[in-house]
């Protein structure tokens, strides 16, 4: 006998098939996004007018022209999202909370930008045309679209979570930086002025920093411990501050991170923890008979007053009723 498939199950079935579709939509999306940008998938067309430029020599116009397939699948992906995000609106219990919510930002700003570039693209007009370039360069944030795979991955949440409950950890660590940066750009700008040649007034032919100003990005790439090798020290009292400039990064960064990691650790035990609980059921509650019923007590009554002793049968009888009364 062949049993027919539950709601419970269907609703799971419907449920996971909404979430995989919307995975490969949201990775179909950000795939698209980053082929735009290849060369493969641009071409070049010059759209100078010479029959209708009074100058003899117009200034050739170039415009780039993206793959109209990728056009087209980032429609239908934007089709999916558009069809998702009404429905998550009309079914949302709180629109305010629904409002408010950074996710939900999210969708609205990455889709809307597709719609007014195709509404905007038929007009010939200059102020058209200014508004379909800025339109072009906000549509990176499709790429935030990415944030939505928080909805599917716990990972994601636990890292959300630790972010959000680290903040004041990361203040701190902005404000160490910041500091160590201040001190060591003022220290490495004069530390190179002590090799300077007399004939070289302002102290700057040998080296490459000039002021201050420029000694910060050397700071945050040498506290960073990245050490890109644009700007580096050129005197012996350069590379000591450099020196002393990379140690201070090192236990600079290493303080807080200690705190960062606990809170990671605790989030993503909490997420363990609460996957591995058993998923809570409705309990079937029997109806309760009330104590004006007919039937109340009846079937106690009839085990009582079947016994053959017939003299005791009132008295168990009115045991029974006190019993169950109280």
């Amino acid at each position: 006998m062949i049993r027919k498939p539950s709601v419970r199950v269907k609703q799971l079935l419907l449920r996971s098939f909404i979430a995989f579709a919307s995975l490969f939509f949201i990775l179909v999306s950000i795939t698209t996004f980053c082929l735009e940008t290849h060369e493969a998938f641009n071409k070049i067309i010059n759209k100078t007018d010479v029959r209708n430029s009074s100058e003899p020599d117009p200034v050739p116009q170039y415009e780039i022209e993206t793959d109209p397939a990728l056009t087209y699948v980032e429609g239908v992906c934007v089709f999916w999202f558009t069809i998702e995000f009404l429905v998550r609106v009309t079914f949302c219990p709180v629109k305010l909370e629904f409002i408010k919510s950074v996710l939900n930002i999210i969708d609205f700003v990455a889709i809307l930008p597709f719609y007014l570039e195709v509404g905007l693209s038929g007009l010939s007009s200059k102020a058209a045309k200014d508004v379909l370039g800025f339109l072009r360069v906000v549509r990176f944030v499709r790429i935030l679209r990415i944030f939505k795979l928080t909805r599917h991955f716990v990972g994601l949440r636990v890292l959300g979570h630790t972010l959000r409950a680290s903040t004041n950890e990361f203040l701190l660590l902005i404000i160490f930086l910041a500091l160590g940066v201040l001190i060591f750009a003022t220290m490495i700008y004069y530390a190179e002025r002590i090799g300077a040649k007399p004939n070289d007034p302002t102290a700057t032919d040998h080296t490459k920093f000039k002021n201050i100003p420029i000694g910060f990005w050397w700071a945050v790439v040498t506290m960073t411990t990245l050490g890109y090798g644009d700007m580096y020290p050129e005197t012996w009292s350069g590379m000591v501050v450099g020196a002393l400039c990379a140690l201070a990064g090192v236990l600079t960064i290493a303080m807080p991170v200690p705190v960062i990691v606990n809170n990671f650790g605790m989030y993503y035990s909490l997420a363990m923890a609460k996957q591995k609980l058993p998923k809570k059921r409705k309990k079937h509650i029997p109806q309760v008979v009330q104590g004006s019923s007919p039937t109340y007590c009846k079937g106690e009554l009839n085990m009582t007053c079947n016994s053959t002793q017939g003299d005791l049968c009132h008295v168990k009888g009115g045991r029974v009723l006190e019993r169950n009364r109280s």
